[in-house]
């Protein structure tokens, strides 16, 4: 079965720099007291930040649709492992068969929220990015119509977990659930409906223009 895609890949540069900020930030977290080479780093990031803006589109809405705006952002595909790319979201590993998927999450410190737990807010995300995932591994996704998390116990940062999920099709829908497990407790567990997609009825993506 084909898996459904919808956007570009992201740059090589792009996924390291994820990682890097990512990394940073929990780092910066950890400090206790200010440091000249902090404020030395915050006076560069905001100097490359400057730089990068001046290559970027200044109109940052996507580029998709029949008729792309050629100004505008190239958009990258969401439809999986969107941590490797954006620092924002977690990073996982997933792996998908016959509308099951199996997988490991480590929450870094930027995901803290009461001390050394997860901030339930970044749980529902993972779940929603999971989910998503597994519906477009197997051939067939649509946009989410609810997410139910339930927080069972709190779910520890800094400490690898299992994630099990599944999903059916029927009536126009898809029907996900997952769960997080420790050692074979579950931490957490989400529900999902979203609307059975039709891959016709997406929009036309611009590709990525020639240097």
């Amino acid at each position: 079965m084909e898996r459904w895609s919808f956007g570009e890949a992201p740059l090589d540069e792009t996924r390291e720099l994820a990682a890097a900020l990512r990394d940073l930030m929990g780092t910066a977290l950890a400090l206790e007291h200010p440091s000249p080479e902090l404020r030395e780093l915050v006076g560069e990031l905001r100097a490359a930040e400057e730089r990068l803006a001046a290559l970027a589109p200044a109109d940052l809405r996507p580029r998709i649709g029949d008729a792309p705006d050629p100004t505008r952002r190239l958009y990258l595909d969401h439809s999986r492992d969107v941590g490797d790319y954006n620092a924002c979201f977690p990073v996982y590993e997933m792996r998908a068969h016959d509308d099951r998927a199996e997988g490991r999450v480590t929450f870094p410190v930027v995901y803290e929220g009461p001390p050394g737990v997860v901030h339930g807010g970044f749980l529902a995300v993972f779940f929603d990015c999971a989910l998503q995932q597994l519906n477009c591994d197997m051939g067939a996704a649509g946009k989410t119509r609810s997410l139910s998390v339930r927080y069972r116990r709190p779910v520890p940062i800094l400490t690898e977990l299992e994630l099990v999920a599944e999903r059916t099709v029927a009536e126009g829908s898809i029907l996900s659930t997952a769960e997080l497990r420790l050692d074979g407790a579950v931490m957490c567990s989400a529900e999902m409906s979203a609307v059975l997609g039709d891959r016709d009825a997406l929009p036309g993506v611009s590709p990525r223009r020639t240097a």
